[in-house]
């Protein structure tokens, strides 16, 4: 059984988020990816929530928002999610931590609100509405924020994630509340589009799934193509065996109505630097918005080239000389540092380059001595050598973290160049930049990403959900105020669209502190949360965590005094109290929020239902104690068990060293210490430089988080000394808007980085991958209903092989399960005791193979008649003996056990004059899939010789060759130079025939 539920990202135009639910037989629930839009909404993640706990592990696709923004706030809000096993590339892991840290970082919106439904209708009035009032003109009081994940939260969520390597199965752990897995195998292989996308592949007993959302086939300069033909610098013409006929296939349906034009990403690069160049030489800047840390790599290194190349050139005229790169995000330090030390998750051309400067003049240092011209020919090698850079390490563009920096670089009227996060331009320093940038004619915005914005006029409420970035891909699309077409050097047309002097409303949001009745009202939320908490005795760790909220951290007002943090303390008791007793109602602690505790919390209540329940909601419930400890026992607090002597002494030590800490007048300070003012007086962390990687490979990139803030630039630290940055408002918050108008004279200009699949790729690879099931999501309704047409046609046009019949077409839309299983006919017989007797089972693996030649005869009735005479006299004996009721029993099974029939037919052996004509008949069939690591492994175990030599080939004892063909077909060479006197060659090859054999099932009829 195999059902499949899209929970947002199916025909959804308001909405980029992918989420979707997998169930396989025995209530096995796998959630692939946990997105998020742009506008935070929490409605979204309400059905998510209802599926937390039956879920039984998480699998996450890209580094992106719309694959894993919600993935910290699930963490952090949902206490049960932490406890379910995820997995992901190590990229997706490294890259979606830093994405996540620069998101809570811009927007305050990230945090989301305090919910409605948690408080009373009294208290509700104190909260201000979504849409409050205006103040002042363009202030605007908003709702009351929840405390976002801090960078340390986020970094121990995303270390919970398990880490996987390409094309190696897995045999994944489930989460605490779900079934057993029962073999469950995942194996992720390249998706393209990000660096460390996946394409997963799902197996289970009979169903093979394959999870396809938002790839691409074509290469590109970081980012190597899919894996559907074996992956980079393979030329396969057939999709690989693990791949292909999948029971059910799982595609995105976004750009299937694109058609993409010839040239490559070389074109594409092309028309990139040639819209630059069209605005530099006017004098004009130009806005790049992209993501974080997925496509921002590919285009910080198309960038970065084009002006090394530009620098390197004879021709003076190239503008680009005159123009300065920048990158401004954040994390873009630990973005790029993370982008060095993942080399091997790209393309091959980056790793030649790598190899290309880390290895010198190796291959010229080779041979006998060289003469002076050659020895003078090397030291120029070598000293070209020297001035080429490794990739990823940056020697034009220039990163920008700090706010006060970027401010600077925007007052310069010099031409720039500024690759900014993030895409909608609703959060990050794109909107900044936007701001600064909108009203140069001369000035150029580059969109790399297409933003549906049809929704707009469909739904009202929808409206306004519009980001900037949608906004201004709506004017693009819509080209009222007309189109600018420039001839390129190569004679290309370059297309801009005029935004016609429009006005552009720019809404910022702002955390403000909160009054007397909001922090009441905010503290009331706490208490309930704790009592939710307490009340479902949830296993692991608290969510709410003390040091988090405002009533620990002492976060609303530096002036507090200790009377107000007592009193503090003191409305979380009453509150807590309340909740304990008569107040469950009124705050919202429902009975389904008790769940089976509702047995131990509520009075004259005696009976539970559970029916339909899972888990611990069918036993009673037990409170068992709490005790803090390790695996040692419990912790012991040395401090507790002083002496009164004791403890006087360690109180006058900490006495004095408080009085020593004080910083006296002449007297030096540590690198680390503040002075007046909190301005550093030594320069600390903010004078290091950031230590250049020289692109070295490493293999952990999951364990970084440490570190990321080591890095830091050198201008940046000089503009720190200068103009420090506001310190963050820490503490309970509310949402504070502003409005503001911009006006636009930019032009608009699409160059597409997407790095998606296209209409083209579509229609050539889903035939090929020969899908039973397809199932379409991730794209608009246009999208998906034009490119299920167009499979039906290729699908159905297809004929020959085994692949004649129709295939099933799925295009589900939010919310709607739709049920994908395997279309197998199973029929239940029942096996005779000779033919049991004659079986002999091989094991491959879990699974034991036995082949049958029997003859099927109909289903045998229970009767007394065939029972042999011995078994019908112990019978007799035995009703004898026993009293009269027993026997009575034993005659009433008896005559039901007649009525009953047996309704399974049985198979048993054949006769002795039919076994001998189909005996010749029955050909061997071996069973099972031998991994070439595995036969490597096995015969180094027996003393063999072994390893790999070219793409895919086992070289044994020098003279066997073992492959692997695309269909899954294993060939077995030898040489032929061996002697006959030599057994080596023959021995080699009868040895590693033998280790096949053993690994797989050789069955034949008997």
């Amino acid at each position: 059984m195999f059902t499949f539920t899209p929970l947002l990202g199916a025909q959804s135009s308001s909405s980029k988020a992918s989420q979707s639910i997998l169930e396989l037989e025995g209530g096995i629930k796998v959630l692939v990816d946990v997105g998020w839009d742009e506008g935070f909404d929490t409605s979204d993640l309400a059905e998510l929530e209802k599926h937390i706990p039956t879920l039984s592990l998480i699998l996450l696709t890209h580094a992106t928002v719309s694959h894993l923004g919600a993935f910290a706030h699930c963490c952090k809000t949902f206490p049960l999610f932490t406890q379910i096993p995820v997995y992901a590339t190590g990229p997706v892991i490294s890259l979606g931590r830093t994405l996540l840290q620069d998101l809570y970082a811009s927007t305050p919106l990230a945090a989301t609100f305090l919910p409605k439904s948690s408080v009373s209708e009294h208290d509700r009035s104190v909260s201000a509405s979504p849409e409050a009032v205006l103040v002042d003109g363009n202030e605007q009081g908003g709702q009351i924020l929840l405390q976002p994940p801090t960078s340390e939260e986020i970094a121990r969520y995303f270390s919970l994630i398990h880490p996987l390597k390409y094309s190696q199965p897995h045999s994944p752990l489930c989460s605490p509340f779900s079934p057993p897995l029962d073999g469950l195998k995942l194996t992720a292989y390249s998706a393209g589009h990000t660096v460390g996308g996946t394409i997963w592949h799902v197996q289970h007993g009979m169903e093979s799934i394959v999870y396809a959302v938002d790839w691409n086939q074509a290469r590109e300069n970081v980012v190597a193509g899919a894996a559907w033909f074996g992956g980079s610098g393979t030329s396969g013409t057939e999709v690989i065996e693990q791949l292909r006929k999948p029971t059910a296939l799982i595609c995105s349906s976004k750009g299937g109505d694109k058609i993409s034009p010839p040239g490559g990403r070389q074109k594409r690069d092309a028309l990139l630097f040639d819209m630059i160049r069209s605005s530099i030489a006017k004098g004009g800047s130009v806005l790049i918005p992209t993501d974080t840390s997925a496509r921002v790599l590919e285009l910080s290194y198309a960038l970065e080239h084009a002006w090394r190349d530009a620098a390197e050139s004879a021709d003076g005229e190239d503008v680009l000389k005159g123009a300065e790169l920048y990158l401004a995000g954040k994390k873009a330090h630990s973005t790029m540092r993370l982008a060095r030390s993942m080399l091997e998750w790209m393309d091959e051309s980056i790793v030649r380059e790598f190899e290309a400067v880390e290895g010198g003049d190796a291959t010229t240092s080779r041979g006998h001595a060289r003469t002076d011209s050659q020895m003078r020919n090397v030291s120029t090698a070598r000293e070209k050598q020297t001035t080429k850079l490794a990739p990823f390490t940056l020697k034009h563009l220039k990163i920008v973290e700090k706010r006060k920096k970027l401010e600077k670089i925007l007052t310069d009227s010099s031409p720039k160049v500024i690759i900014a996060s993030d895409t909608s331009l609703d959060w990050g320093y794109s909107k900044e930049s936007l701001r600064r940038l909108a009203q140069g004619s001369h000035n150029l915005i580059i969109l790399t990403e297409s933003l549906p914005s049809k929704y707009s006029n469909e739904d009202p409420k929808l409206s306004k959900k519009m980001t900037l970035g949608r906004v201004i891909w709506q004017w693009f699309e819509e080209r009222t105020d007309g189109v600018a077409m420039e001839t390129a050097a190569n004679g290309e047309l370059l297309e801009q669209i005029h935004s016609g002097g429009r006005e552009l409303l720019v809404t910022d949001v702002e955390r403000a502190p909160l009054d007397t009745n909001e922090e009441l009202l905010y503290q009331q939320y706490l208490a309930t949360q704790r009592q939710i908490q307490n009340t479902s005795q949830a296993r692991g760790e608290t969510n709410i965590d003390g040091a988090g909220d405002a009533l620990d951290d002492d976060g609303t007002s530096s002036t507090s005094s200790e009377d107000s943090d007592s009193e503090q303390q003191g409305r979380v008791l009453n509150f807590s109290t309340s909740l304990a007793h008569a107040n469950r109602n009124k705050l919202g602690l429902r009975d389904e929020d008790l769940g089976v505790n509702i047995l131990l919390r509520r009075k004259n209540v005696f009976d539970f239902d559970v029916r339909g329940k899972k888990g611990r909601e069918r036993m009673f419930p037990y409170v068992a104690p709490k005790k803090r400890g390790d695996e040692y026992g419990e912790f012991i607090r040395p401090e507790e068990y002083l002496r009164a002597e004791e403890r006087e002494e360690a109180n006058m030590q900490q006495n004095v060293s408080r009085s020593q800490s004080e910083v006296k007048l002449g007297q030096k300070r540590r690198w680390d210490e503040t002075g007046p003012n909190g301005r550093r007086l030594s320069g600390g962390v903010s004078k290091r430089h950031a230590v250049p990687l020289n692109g070295e490979l490493s293999s952990n990139t999951g364990d970084l988080s440490l570190s990321d803030e080591i890095a830091v630039d050198v201008d940046d630290a000089e503009l720190s000394e200068d103009e420090p940055e506001d310190a963050p408002f820490e503490g309970p918050a509310k949402s504070l808007y502003r409005y503001s108008n911009i006006t636009v004279n930019a032009r608009i200009a699409f160059v597409d980085y997407m790095g998606l699949h296209d209409k083209r790729s579509l229609e050539m690879l889903i035939p090929l991958i020969q899908p039973r099931k397809l199932i379409l999501v991730g794209g608009l309704k246009e999208e998906t209903s034009s490119l299920a047409d167009e499979c039906r046609n290729l699908l159905a046009g297809k004929k020959g092989g085994d692949y004649s019949t129709a295939v099933d077409i799925f295009t589900p839309i939010n919310g709607e399960t739709i049920d994908a299983s395997v279309d197998t006919n199973a029929w239940v017989v029942k096996l005779s005791r000779n033919l049991v007797r004659r079986l002999k089972w091989q094991h491959v693996r879990s699974l034991g193979v036995v082949a049958i030649t029997a003859q099927l005869r109909p289903p045998e009735t229970v009767s007394t008649e065939s029972e042999p005479e011995e078994s019908a006299s112990k019978k007799q004996k035995l009703s004898e003996n026993e009293p009269e009721t027993v026997s009575t029993l034993a005659e009433n099974t008896t005559v039901l056990s007649t009525a009953k029939p047996d309704i399974y037919p049985v198979l048993d052996i054949l006769p002795a004059n039919i076994a001998a004509g189909t005996r010749s008949m029955a050909r061997p069939l071996h069973v099972g899939d031998l991994r070439l690591a595995d036969l490597r492994k096995l015969m180094q175990s027996a003393g063999h010789k072994a390893e790999f030599r070219g793409e895919g080939i086992l070289l044994i004892d020098g003279v066997v060759a073992v492959r692997k063909s695309s269909t899954g077909a294993i060939e077995v060479e030898a040489a032929a130079q061996f002697s006959g006197s030599d057994r080596r060659g023959t021995g080699s090859f009868l040895a590693v025939k033998r280790k096949i054999y053993e690994g797989l099932a050789v069955v034949a009829g008997g």
